[in-house]
């Protein structure tokens, strides 16, 4: 495994960085990622072997942002048919999701359930309880996800008990 790679499960499946790297800069926000979230979800115990495996693309402190945003991380995150994330938030940190390839489904505590297929994007506040899943049964689904850090001293990812 190469430093940044984060696996939730085990996976052949690669991911062009500079593809994702292009999708990336195509999004007028400041990035950020889900590698994170993997690993403070496996050192919490809440995911599994047979979760999503997530790829930090980038991460970087912001500059001319007056404080505001401290950080910024990109990851690419693959998730097999019938996995998920665990319900979890971000302190301090929005969400940014950008649909790649496949179809998963987002749940946002307090918003309608949605689903982000290839080309869609949705945004989820800081400090809200969320999850992400692949609901196919056939097809793996690879979403863009990019955090927005305000404060780089809180942990990236909390699990949250449902």
């Amino acid at each position: 495994m190469t430093e940044g790679t984060v696996m939730f499960c085990k996976t052949t499946s690669q991911v062009s960085r500079r593809a994702a790297i292009q999708i990336a800069s195509l999004l007028p926000i400041a990035l950020a990622t889900e590698a994170t979230v993997a690993r403070t979800a496996c050192a919490q115990g809440g995911s599994d072997q047979a979760g999503p495996k997530a790829t930090e693309l980038l991460r970087s402190d912001l500059l001319g942002q007056g404080s505001k945003v401290q950080e910024s991380v990109v990851s690419v995150v693959e998730f097999q048919p019938g996995r998920a994330a665990p319900w979890h938030m971000h302190p301090g940190a929005q969400e940014i999701v950008y649909g790649l390839d496949g179809a998963v489904t987002l749940e946002v505590e307090g918003q309608v359930t949605k689903t982000i297929k290839a080309g869609d994007v949705a945004l989820t506040p800081a400090d809200v309880p969320h999850l992400v899943r692949n609901d196919g049964a056939i097809i793996a689904a690879r979403i863009l996800v990019l955090h927005s850090r305000a404060n780089k001293e809180k942990p990236m990812l909390v699990v949250v008990k449902r």
